[in-house]
């Protein structure tokens, strides 16, 4: 049996997912009878070794309120930022006022990835749980990749075999990457996930195999892909 991790959750959420061109943001568009966001949570809450968990929000968000989880004391809401770095600071900063330390865990997910599997949590709570950086589910490229000049022309194929998606969850140390999300957006650097933001401070995060069904839903085929 595999022994507890003890974890702190945070779900930045305060995009409005423009490609989508819906009514509302993604995260709350309907997906089997709940809004998309609902099914994000539900692999989080429904784990025993989960502490906390914080959601990112915009300012006015008027959906947030309409969900049943929304009354879940469990979750915390806080305000999102500008950037996804900038709302996971907040939600990290939220996470140390309900009681985490700097030493705990905490996985940032991605709202809109709302098919993880238990099973790709397990695993990545039990590959990381005493590593010394942390790191992310990730799926090897399985496509023939192009590099491309600014015209569209392929200038150069890359060997795939050197390449992985980044996926979420992304797991490290509350302290440690608080610091390095902040150096990083101090000194202007583009960051695009926690990885990036470890990866500029010199660490090297670990990756963990998932599966590819854990897909983060940017445009409608995603949707209907996931309704199936």
């Amino acid at each position: 049996m595999n022994s507890p991790v003890p974890f702190w959750v945070v779900i930045p959420a305060a995009g409005i997912g423009q490609r989508m061109q819906a009514d509302r943001p993604k995260q709350y568009l309907p997906l089997k009878g709940k809004a998309l966001i609902e099914h994000t949570l539900d692999c989080f809450l429904q784990h025993p070794d989960l502490r906390g968990l914080t959601v990112c929000l915009a300012e006015n968000d008027a959906w947030w309120p309409q969900l049943s989880c929304a009354g879940d004391t469990r979750i915390q809401r806080c305000i999102g930022g500008q950037e996804r770095a900038d709302s996971v600071l907040n939600g990290l900063s939220a996470l140390l006022e309900q009681g985490a330390q700097a030493e705990d865990w905490v996985l940032v997910h991605d709202a809109a990835r709302p098919n993880l599997a238990r099973s790709d949590l397990d695993k990545l709570l039990q590959a990381l749980a005493d590593d010394p950086v942390g790191g992310l589910l990730a799926v090897p490229v399985r496509d023939t990749l192009k590099q491309v000049d600014a015209n569209g022309r392929v200038t150069n194929t890359p060997d795939r075999s050197q390449f992985w998606q980044a996926y979420t969850p992304q797991m490290f140390r509350l302290g440690a990457l608080q610091q390095a999300l902040s150096a990083a957006l101090a000194a202007g650097s583009s960051i695009t996930d926690e990885a990036s933001a470890m990866e500029w401070a010199g660490q090297a995060p670990r990756l963990v195999g998932g599966r590819a069904d854990n897909i983060k839903v940017t445009r409608p085929e995603d949707l209907d892909w996931l309704a199936r």
